[in-house]
Parts: structure tokens; C-alpha cells; sequence
């Protein structure tokens, strides 16, 4: 099966309707993250069948539980969730924010030549992050435990909003951590095609 037949088969099978040229752009973005990572090593994955289901497929599994305007994906790496989410759902507005800069000049890049009009790209520590609005979602793929994630994330979060963190195995002792006001509002184990590991959405949110 070649990548964009595997792209294709995953993304009926999640029941996903992607706006038109979403495939091209992500088999676009996911050549590029190809190319970058041989220099930079923004990803562990090298294949790039693993690739589809272990980023896009794996990221595009937790799109339907985004809602609201806003999305910050906090220490986004290589841009996941943040890029195909961005580009599944292009009326969302999403942020990427990462430390590190040799990651967000790849984040610049994939914006570029992408056309990604509605991302934007932040580089510095999330904790000195201080936009003028807050954001209905925040996200993270691979950035910490809960605990440290909402700790350093709470004052960029709207009234009303939650977050979203991926997970593998359901953290029980990261949730047990978790800091006072602060609760599990739902828990999503997701099924994504081709990969055989456990994968959980914990949504969180302000008691």
C-alpha cells in the first residue's frame, strides 16, 4: 500500500470528511517533516508508512473532539497535532509554541509552504507566553505529565476552555496528581488505523 492509500483507507476508517486538497497538504507536510527530520531529527520515526500512522493518522484521530475558535499546541516539535489539525479544520485559529528554535523554523517552513493561513508559530517557553487573548483548547502531544502541562499552561486558558492531551496508556497516576481545580471532563480511547498501541484523549478542564 503506498502512503496515500494508507492515508486515504485511515482516514475513511476514523469517519473523518476532510476539506478538499487536505490530503495533498498533508502528504505535503509529511514529505517535508521527512526531509527536515534527516538534518534537524524533529521525529523518532523514520518510515514512512510508520509516519502516516504514527503522526497523521494518530493526530487526526483526536480531531472531531476540537471545538471552539482557538488552539494552542504546546511543545509541538515537528508541528503534531497542531499541523494536521490545522489542516482538517482550517476555520480553527492554531498557535504552535515550542522552545526550541531549529523546531519552529521547521514549523515556519511547513506554514509557508503549506499556505497555512490560520497558524501561527510562537518560539519560546510556554510559561512566558503572554498573547493578548486566551485560547478555547490547548493541546499537547508529547510535552509532559498533566500535572506540569495545565500547571504551565492555566493563564493561557479562556473561561469555558479545556484541555486536550494525548496520551498512550490512561495516565491514573498523572490524573491522581493533577493540581487542586482541576478535573478529567472526559476520556476518549482512541482507535487509530495502523497502529497497535493504546491511545487515550484526556479532556481536562477547571472544577
Amino acid at each position: 500500500m503506498t502512503v496515500e492509500q494508507q492515508l486515504a483507507a485511515g482516514i475513511a476508517a476514523l469517519g473523518l470528511t476532510l476539506p478538499k486538497g487536505a490530503e495533498a497538504k498533508l502528504l505535503a507536510y509529511l514529505a517535508l517533516l521527512d526531509k527536515w527530520n534527516r538534518v534537524y531529527n524533529l521525529t523518532a520515526v523514520r518510515d514512512a508508512g510508520r509516519m502516516v500512522s504514527h503522526h497523521l493518522l494518530d493526530s487526526l484521530a483526536a480531531v472531531p473532539f476540537f471545538r471552539g475558535e482557538t488552539v494552542l499546541d504546546v511543545g509541538s516539535g515537528g508541528g503534531l497535532p497542531g499541523i494536521p489539525l490545522a489542516i482538517a479544520r482550517p476555520e480553527l485559529q492554531v498557535t504552535l509554541i515550542d522552545s526550541i528554535a531549529k523546531k519552529t523554523a521547521f514549523l515556519l517552513q511547513a506554514k509557508a509552504e503549506l499556505g497555512l493561513t490560520n497558524l501561527q508559530v510562537v518560539t519560546g517557553r510556554v510559561e512566558g507566553f503572554r498573547p493578548e487573548a486566551g485560547f478555547d483548547i490547548i493541546t499537547s502531544r508529547a510535552f509532559s505529565d498533566l500535572r506540569e502541562f495545565v500547571t504551565l499552561t492555566r493563564h493561557l486558558l479562556k473561561p469555558g476552555g479545556g484541555w486536550l492531551a494525548m496520551k498512550g496508556l490512561y495516565p491514573n497516576e498523572e490524573i491522581a496528581q493533577l493540581p487542586a481545580g482541576v478535573k478529567v471532563s472526559a476520556d476518549h480511547a482512541l482507535v487509530v488505523p495502523g497502529l497497535e498501541a493504546s491511545r487515550h484523549l484526556i479532556v481536562l478542564e477547571s472544577a
